[in-house]
């Protein structure tokens, strides 16, 4: 698959994921919140910072039931959770995008309404479509029109789905899209994180990288990054707080800087562990040990010259002073040209002309 960027950064197959700190609205509608949330992300060693930019009344009606763990998140209806976040707009998202441009960060933020495609698209490089619109037509439509690369979740979704929602991006005009594996838990039990999806939407759409939206619960080992990424996953992104013990919205199932410092740190521990290779070949640093460990044929006893050998008369030791260990079929049952001493390494010279 060809290299794609986003970005500053370049996707590849031996490349480091693109990590993008979803910072969605745990600023809490304040600005300086917003600002060290980025400062942090960068900080950490994300390579996007991302928001969310929504109006409760163009995302949900009044009594619109809540799908998530309300123990942790309490609230009567969507659309009452949805508006207590919803103060930013264009000039937030404007200053937010100023201070990522200023400290190397790329911004980002997903439409949730056709006026924040319009809002959003002189901001972005990147658009990014979450799980819940991947059926939303005009909004897939408006956002491809932009021809930009887009990012598009596919959490609750079925391959026909997918196939749709991809045709649209694409018949609109869309640049790249890359395909996010996602579960909408809030947060995703590890036993339902299904990170072997992965692998069907690599192989169902073998032009789209894949990547993994995350919501498990943040892990000192990373281990659901750390298999996504050897899964073929080349975005990861995962929702970014400044503090995990607040309560509500998305702070109890996000990463904190320190979270996302022991991230990066373990892709690229991972990404030296696979490789630069897709091919099962020998190293260069491995050939002392293709020199000195493997064997060759040496003599088991004294032999005499004319003598024809046989397996008893034989042996492989270390290194290969002759002729290889893998040529035992041929020594074996020919005739020796010269006396040779136990222990000695066998040449093809040592050999009649016919059993060479």
């Amino acid at each position: 698959m060809k290299p794609t960027r986003l970005g500053a950064f370049e996707i590849s197959e031996f490349s480091l994921p693109y990590i993008i700190a979803e910072i969605g609205v745990n600023h809490e509608n304040s600005l300086d919140t917003a600002i060290r949330l980025i400062n942090e992300a960068k900080q950490g060693g994300a390579h996007a910072a991302k928001f969310q930019t929504y109006r409760a009344d163009l995302i949900a009606m009044k009594d619109s039931p809540a799908y998530w763990d309300q123990a942790e998140e309490p609230a009567n209806s969507q659309h009452e959770l949805f508006q207590r976040y919803d103060s930013f707009g264009p000039n937030e998202y404007a200053q937010l995008a100023a201070h990522c441009a200023k400290s190397g960060i790329d911004f980002m933020s997903t439409p949730f309404d056709l006026q924040a495609v319009e809002d959003l698209d002189p901001l972005v490089d990147v658009f990014k479509i979450a799980s819940a619109d991947i059926t939303n037509i005009p909004l897939l439509r408006r956002v491809g029109s932009k021809r930009k690369p887009v990012i598009l979740s596919t959490g609750a979704s079925r391959i026909d789905e997918i196939d749709r929602g991809l045709a649209e991006l694409e018949r609109a005009g869309a640049g790249e899209v890359l395909l996010l594996h996602c579960i909408l838990n809030y947060p995703t039990d590890d036993a339902n994180a299904n990170l072997r999806m992965l692998m069907h939407l690599r192989d169902h759409y073998p032009k789209s990288w894949v990547g993994l939206s995350d919501h498990t619960r943040p892990s000192h080992d990373n281990i659901a990054a750390v298999i996504a990424y050897s899964l073929g996953a080349r975005v990861i992104e995962k929702h970014f707080t400044h503090d995990k013990t607040l309560p509500g919205n998305d702070h109890y199932h996000a990463m904190d800087m320190h979270d996302l410092e022991r991230m990066v740190a373990t892709l690229e521990c991972t990404r030296g562990l696979l490789g630069a290779s897709t091919s099962k070949l020998p190293l260069e640093t491995e050939e002392p040990a293709r020199m000195y460990a493997r064997r060759g044929i040496c003599a088991s006893r004294d032999l005499r010259a004319g003598q024809v050998l046989t397996e008893s008369d034989l042996i492989c030791l270390r290194p290969v002073a002759g002729i290889a260990a893998d040529a035992w079929d041929a020594v074996v049952g020919s005739t020796l040209t010269r006396d040779i001493e136990s222990g000695t390494g066998l040449l093809w010279a040592d050999l009649l002309s016919d059993a060479v």
